[in-house]
C-alpha cells in the first residue's frame, strides 16, 4: 500500500510540474518580448506604439477565445485542447521567428505569428486552473495550494523572462520567437506523458443545458464573479502596463541596457513570485482569509501606484515603489485564482475560469498600448487614475463578495 501511494506521488508531483509549465511558458512568450521591444523598434523600424502591438496582438487574440477553449474543455475534455493549443503556440513562435530572420519588413508576419501563439495561449494556460480543480475535487486545502504553484509558475516565467529574453536577444534579437517554440515542445511532450485527467463517469451536458446553467451560474453568482473579472483586468493592466514603463525608462532615463536591464526589471517581478507562491500556500480556500488579502491587496496597489511616475527619475525609490506594487498583485493573484476555481461547480468551471482568464487578457492588451500612449505627457496622471479605479474596486470587493452568501452557494 505504501507503494502505491509513493508511485501515486510521483505522478501527481510529475502532474504539478507538467501543469505549471504551461503558465511558465505562456508567460515567456509574451513577458520574454518586453526587454527585446526597444531593440525591435530599431531593428525593424517601427514605433513604440507599433512595438507595443507586438503583446496586444498576442493577447487580443487570446481574449476572444479564451471562452471558447473554456466550453470546449468542460464538454470533450482539458488535456484534448491543450496539446493543440501548445501546437499552436510552437507554430506561432516558429512564424515570427523565421519573418524576423529572413524578412526585409517582417513586422506584418511577426504579428500574424503572435495572433497565433495567441490562439494557442487561449487554449493552454485558462484551462490549467479548472484542471486542477478537477484532479482534486474536494479538496479545497490542495487546490489553493497547486493553484499557488501554478501561479507562482506563472510569475517565476515574467521574473525569468527580462532576463532570458535580453540574454537571448544579445546573442540574435529574434531568437527570443524561436524559444517560445522550443518552450512549447517541452511543454508538449510533459503534458502528453505525465498529465493523466480523471475519466468522466457522466455524459457532457447538451450545449442548450450548459448555456441555460452558465445563464443561471452568472445570474446567481453574477456580482461576486464580475468584482473578481474587474480585478483581474486590472491588476494585469498594472502591471503589464508598468513592466512596458520599466522596459523604456530604464534604457532612456537610466541607460542601462541588455542583460543588465533584464536583472533589474526582474527585482519587482522576483518579489511578485514569492508572494504569489506564500499566499497560494496560506490561504487554503478560506474564503474570508481570501476577501481580506483582495482588500489589503488593494489598498497596497492602489496606493503606491500613485507614485511610480514621480520616482521615474531616481531609480532605487523607483524600484522600492514598483517592489511595493510587484508584491501587492503577486498576493493577489492566487487569490482570484482560489475564489473562482473553488466555488464553481466542476461542469461549468472550465467556462466561467476561462471567461476570468480573457478578462486578464484585456489587462495585457490594454497596458502596453496605453502606456505607450501616455509615457511623454500624461504619465503621472495616468497613474493617479489607476490608483483611483483600484480604490473602486475595493468598494466592490466590500459590496458584493460577501463570504457567508458566496460558501453557502457552493455548498449546494
Amino acid at each position: 500500500m505504501d507503494n502505491k501511494n509513493k508511485i501515486e506521488d510521483k505522478v501527481s508531483i510529475w502532474c504539478i510540474i507538467s501543469l505549471a509549465s504551461i503558465p511558465l511558458v505562456m508567460t515567456l512568450g509574451n513577458s520574454m518580448l518586453i526587454p527585446v521591444l526597444p531593440i525591435l523598434e530599431k531593428k525593424v523600424g517601427i514605433s513604440s506604439f507599433q512595438s507595443s502591438m507586438i503583446i496586444t496582438s498576442y493577447s487580443v487574440a487570446a481574449i476572444f477565445l479564451i471562452p471558447v477553449a473554456g466550453y470546449l474543455s468542460d464538454r470533450f475534455g482539458r488535456k484534448k485542447i491543450i496539446l493543440p493549443s501548445l501546437i499552436f503556440a510552437l507554430i506561432g513562435g516558429l512564424i515570427a521567428g523565421f519573418a524576423s530572420w529572413k524578412m526585409d519588413n517582417p513586422y506584418t508576419w511577426i504579428i500574424i505569428g503572435r495572433v497565433l501563439q495567441g490562439v494557442g495561449a487561449s487554449g493552454a494556460m485558462p484551462i490549467v486552473l479548472p484542471l486542477v480543480g478537477d484532479l482534486y475535487k474536494n479538496d479545497d486545502e490542495k487546490t489553493s495550494s497547486c493553484l499557488g504553484i501554478i501561479e507562482t509558475s506563472n510569475t517565476f516565467g515574467k521574473v525569468l523572462s527580462p532576463i532570458l529574453g535580453s540574454l537571448i536577444a544579445a546573442l540574435l534579437w529574434f531568437l527570443p520567437f524561436f524559444s517560445i517554440s522550443i518552450f512549447s515542445l517541452i511543454s508538449i511532450l510533459l503534458i502528453f506523458f505525465f498529465v493523466k485527467v480523471p475519466k468522466e463517469k457522466d455524459e457532457p451536458v447538451k450545449l442548450k443545458v450548459f448555456l441555460s446553467n452558465i445563464k443561471k451560474t452568472f445570474k446567481e453568482e453574477g456580482k461576486w464573479l464580475f468584482t473578481v473579472f474587474l480585478n483581474g483586468i486590472f491588476v494585469m493592466l498594472v502591471l503589464f502596463g508598468m513592466l512596458f514603463f520599466l522596459s523604456e525608462n530604464l534604457e532612456k532615463a537610466h541607460h542601462i541596457k541588455g542583460i543588465k536591464k533584464g536583472f533589474v526589471l526582474a527585482i519587482p517581478l522576483l518579489l511578485l513570485c514569492i508572494a504569489s507562491f506564500i499566499t497560494g500556500r496560506k490561504i487554503k480556500g478560506n474564503l474570508t482569509i481570501i476577501k481580506r488579502m483582495m482588500i489589503i491587496c488593494l489598498i497596497a496597489t492602489s496606493v503606491s501606484v500613485v507614485f511610480v511616475g514621480y520616482t521615474k527619475e531616481k531609480l532605487i525609490l523607483l524600484l522600492i515603489v514598483t517592489s511595493i506594487v510587484g508584491i501587492a498583485i503577486g498576493a493577489l493573484l492566487p487569490v482570484l485564482d482560489a475564489i473562482i476555481t473553488g466555488n464553481i461547480v466542476k461542469e461549468e468551471r472550465g467556462t466561467v475560469t476561462s471567461f476570468y482568464s480573457s478578462a486578464r487578457f484585456i489587462g495585457v492588451a490594454a497596458g502596453p498600448p496605453i502606456m505607450s500612449l501616455v509615457l511623454k505627457n500624461y504619465l503621472n496622471v495616468s497613474y493617479i487614475t489607476v490608483g483611483i479605479l483600484g480604490l473602486i474596486l475595493l468598494f466592490l470587493v466590500f459590496k458584493f463578495v460577501k463570504v457567508d452568501e458566496i460558501e453557502e452557494k457552493s455548498t449546494i
